[in-house]
């Protein structure tokens, strides 16, 4: 495991300066623009995306722009703990997030956050990457981010409520591979949710934490040879098993893992360790396949982490992430739009 962590350090200080531009490419890009919208009168719809969210208005939609903002604080944090990242351009993305996370547009995107057409938008996947910056700049000892987090709390603070409100009504778990996906956006939050429990706060852990285990807890024999569905850029079952890496007791995890998955010492399913054929880069559908191979391999070495080092399954899984891995990063930067508009998340998450 130590040699596969010195091969993210290598890979990432290649190319986190690259990562970056297209971040910071994607934030300011208006058009296009995918506006999920429901009218309820005649002429109720914004005129631009800078209309509607102030902060979020590029990189195609909401919760893509999200990610990338996750992207820039993420490096600029990554770096500041020791892990080389080449010619970061640091004085740029500072800059550019300063001026973006502004007071006033992020009060404006909590306020719409919690109005008649935004209350459920971007539920959950949305909501659990905005809880995600909100983790990584509350927990960066950086002047320029406490800053930013001040202002942020306004937004994490209308999500936590969301999703209070939301998770005791969710009888099901959403098991499907694209936004909508259950395990997916709980795994996300949990970073701040533990954060906000350490301040006094556990009402959205616990909220967590007891969906987590209602939806999942009794799973077994999943039918990860189904996968993968056409337009998935998560994998239901490998989601689901990392989440429940983080909230079951280390000792309890294997034997949970050998009941939801049996047979992954002997890579089986072979669709779950087999990467995706991506046929088509600008058919934004299609192009989702490339976001699962990415975030199977950061599954793939979630899971590879959370077992036994002596576990057979941890050879199998460092092989999957692999394989995923190489199939995905040559595609991050220099595809089409629809695929550069989102897939560095999952580069970062994987790698760092």
């Amino acid at each position: 495991m130590i040699e596969e962590r010195q091969e993210w350090r290598e890979l990432l200080e290649a190319d986190a300066a690259g990562y970056a531009r297209v971040a910071m490419d994607n934030i300011d890009r208006e058009f296009p623009y995918a506006v999920p919208h429901t009218m309820q009168e005649p002429g109720d719809f914004p005129h631009r995306p800078r209309a509607q969210h102030p902060v979020f208005y590029g990189s195609y939609d909401w919760h893509s722009c999200v990610e990338m903002y996750w992207l820039l604080v993420r490096l600029l944090a990554t770096a500041g703990r020791g892990v080389p990242v080449g010619a970061l351009p640091e004085a740029e993305i500072r800059s550019l997030l300063d001026s973006h996370l502004s007071a006033d547009g992020l009060a404006a995107e909590a306020a719409f956050m919690v109005d008649r057409v935004g209350g459920r938008r971007e539920r959950p996947y949305g909501w659990g990457w905005a809880l995600r910056l909100a983790h990584e700049l509350a927990s960066w000892d950086d002047p320029d981010a406490r800053r930013w987090s001040q202002r942020f709390t306004p937004l994490a603070e209308t999500l936590t409520g969301n999703f209070l409100r939301w998770l005791p009504n969710a009888t099901y778990p959403v098991r499907y591979g694209i936004h909508s996906n259950s395990a997916f956006a709980v795994s996300l939050s949990l970073p701040y949710a533990r954060m906000r429990a350490a301040d006094g706060a556990p009402d959205l852990l616990d909220a967590l934490v007891t969906a987590t285990h209602r939806w999942f807890g009794d799973d077994r024999d999943y039918p990860g040879a189904w996968e993968p569905s056409g337009s998935d850029f998560l994998s239901p079952a490998l989601t689901e098993a990392e989440l429940m890496a983080q909230l079951m007791p280390a000792e309890e995890f294997p034997n949970w893992l050998e009941r939801f998955l049996p047979g992954l010492a002997d890579a089986s399913p072979a669709a779950l360790f087999t990467p995706a054929v991506v046929s088509d880069d600008s058919d934004g559908q299609i192009a989702h396949l490339h976001g699962l191979n990415a975030s199977r391999a950061w599954c793939w070495r979630r899971i590879a982490e959370s077992l036994p080092g002596d576990d057979p399954r941890v050879d199998a899984a460092l092989t999957a992430m692999r394989r995923h891995a190489d199939v995905a990063l040559p595609h991050v930067a220099g595809s089409d739009y629809m695929v550069e508009h989102w897939l560095a998340a999952y580069a970062v998450l994987l790698l760092t």
